[in-house]
């Protein structure tokens, strides 16, 4: 029996679905989506059904012998998540291949604004917990993440008229700032580590990347090998995340005879629509869900820890990124881009404390659930990346109309 053309809810044809996961790989939908999995969550949380968001979020699901008896929660963290970092790691390595971080000349303003963008919030982090009393340094690391598709997300929105070299630091900047946190996570997260699941992971990751070369490989081998080396790399005691950057690393970046897109480009192309209408929205769905009530919301503007989240992602990121700019033109003959000026930096800069995803990741390895910082923590991420959104927007939106009125002016007016 044919299917009737006029139904409401049949079938998606070829077309329509290609439509569909262009629109889910658009850096706004990505966005739009992650912060929809956010607001679902602290509404959910902060709701009389709030007993049934945890009951769901603590179900614990999977084999208790293979140490994969995780909860749901830690599913969407350690699971879902690796596809995510998966998409990073093709992008890293297409950016080290064949992109702005391919030469050193064009790439060293953002890379060592990204350091900056690093150093400073972890630095505001650990003075704000030093000096206050009930700090602690376990979560110095949490505000030094950049959000790329929220930040990038941002910029598209409400920065319309400025140079496009301004989005080519941000995306660099931001690609090189997800880079140093992969390797924070590797090194200062790692519990227990076990050297030979550790080495089963690489093995299997070794013979990925070998059959990964090969014409004609399917995904039917190539999924339950990544598979099985998240899951050996999740038993070695190294957040199992890791695995989907590594995975990604070992994919070619450059076509190959008669092929017109490289392997690495291709599966970024498919599997970012998974990482940005999947992957990424359910962690954010039960990442975020923290209580957001007036005396929660007082509990965690009293918390160093917190406080110096916010302050790190708020103050810290712009702050950084400027003075290592700064620092790096005045004392080299590194230059911006003609077309940029400081301010423009500065928007791009506050931008960048959009810290969300990684932030949230990093956030839930630093505290344990029993931790009283926990939950603060997750209301600090959420309040600072939204106020670094909302101001980073004004002066974006500031920036871009100074652009349109230059572009108004006659050469003779500039005179």
């Amino acid at each position: 029996m044919t299917e009737s053309p006029n139904r409401l809810f049949g079938r998606l044809d070829e077309g329509s679905r290609r439509n569909f996961a262009d629109t889910l790989r658009a850096e706004n939908t990505g966005a739009i989506l992650l912060l929809a999995g956010a607001v679902v969550a602290l509404v959910w949380a902060n709701s009389p059904w709030r007993d049934g968001y945890e009951a769901l979020s603590g179900t614990v699901v999977g084999p208790a012998a293979l140490r994969l008896d995780l909860t749901i929660a830690q599913w969407a963290k350690d699971g879902l998540l690796a596809i995510f970092f998966f998409v990073v790691g093709l992008e890293l390595k297409r950016e080290m291949v064949d992109g702005q971080l391919r030469k050193p000349s064009t790439a060293i303003v953002p890379i060592l604004a990204a350091v900056g963008g690093i150093a400073v919030p972890a630095t505001v982090y650990v003075l704000v917990n030093s000096l206050g009393e009930g700090g602690s340094l376990d979560g110095w690391a949490i505000p030094v993440a950049t959000d790329i598709a929220f930040a990038v997300a941002v910029l598209s929105i409400f920065g319309k008229g400025l140079p496009t070299a301004l989005r080519a630091f941000l995306l660099t900047l931001a690609v090189v700032d997800d880079l140093l946190g992969i390797i924070v996570i590797a090194i200062f997260y790692t519990a227990g580590l076990q050297l030979a699941w550790l080495g089963a992971a690489f093995a299997v990751i070794a013979l990925f990347a070998v059959l990964v070369r090969r014409r004609g490989m399917t995904a039917w081998v190539l999924i339950p090998l990544a598979l099985l080396a998240w899951a050996f790399m999740h038993m070695s005691g190294i957040h199992a995340t890791i695995a989907g950057v590594v995975l990604g690393f070992t994919v070619p970046a450059l076509a190959r005879t008669g092929e017109r897109v490289s392997l690495a480009e291709h599966f970024e192309h498919r599997w970012r629509p998974v990482s940005a209408g999947l992957a990424v929205p359910v962690f954010a769905l039960f990442a975020a869900g923290v209580a957001m009530d007036p005396a929660a919301l007082a509990d965690a503007a009293t918390d160093p820890p917190s406080q110096g989240v916010f302050l790190g992602l708020v103050v810290g990121k712009p702050i950084g990124i400027l003075l290592a700019t700064f620092l790096l033109v005045k004392l080299t003959r590194a230059t911006l881009d003609p077309s940029a000026r400081w301010p423009d930096l500065l928007a791009v800069s506050v931008v960048a404390g959009i810290g969300f995803t990684v932030s949230l990741l990093i956030g839930e390895l630093s505290f344990a659930e029993s931790s009283p910082h926990g939950e603060r923590v997750k209301a600090a991420i959420l309040l600072g990346s939204l106020t670094a959104a909302a101001l980073g927007a004004s002066l974006l939106t500031w920036r871009s109309r100074v652009h349109a009125r230059l572009h108004d002016l006659s050469p003779d007016d500039l005179r």
